[in-house]
């Protein structure tokens, strides 16, 4: 028997898990967005804050590019703090919203067509079709909650599980017995 997991699945599962992590950044505060990101990392990020907003700009500059938006009229993000939680939970509704309205507008044989892709300041360029991209907009968010989940676990701050199993999508959470 196939398993079709679909588009839909995973944006559930990742506002999901969005709902989840802004409860609790609400829950710790904002100081926990200063936690270190690490020494080794590539420079672009010094803090938990600084992976935040990097999940939802992604997000927003990938559907940018998608909608054919100039680069010199990408969103630029350094005016959102990257230590207020609520500010970045906001810009997160506002990519999703628009992540959305993308995948919506959509259809048929666009899905599978080849778009051009560059990159501010580097010179990245790329060929990928609407349903890569998107696709590697939710992965991408994936794999940053749970860098990000390591880095609290390494500072001592814990939170529920985060895993797809637990979540709502495709059928009933599953509850640990305590």
């Amino acid at each position: 028997m196939p398993i079709n997991l679909t588009l839909n699945d995973l944006m559930q599962y990742t506002e999901w898990e969005r709902g989840k992590w802004h409860n609790w950044f609400g829950a710790n505060g904002d100081r926990v967005l200063a936690i270190s990101a690490g020494p080794h990392g590539d420079g672009r990020f010094e803090s938990v804050g600084d992976l935040v907003r990097h999940i939802f700009a992604a997000e927003k500059r990938y559907i940018e590019r998608l909608s054919g938006r100039p680069m010199d009229q990408m969103t630029t993000v350094a005016s959102i703090p990257n230590n207020n939680a609520e500010a970045l939970f906001r810009f997160g509704q506002q990519s999703r919203k628009e992540f959305k309205e993308y995948v919506e507008r959509v259809s048929g044989q666009e899905w599978d067509t080849p778009t051009e892709l560059r990159f501010p300041n580097s010179p990245v360029s790329a060929s990928a079709t609407p349903r890569k991209i998107v696709i590697h907009v939710l992965m991408h968010e994936i794999r940053h909650w749970a860098q990000i989940a390591t880095l609290l676990r390494l500072n001592g701050l814990v939170d529920e599980w985060h895993d797809f199993l637990f979540s709502p999508v495709m059928g009933e959470e599953l509850k640990l017995r305590r």
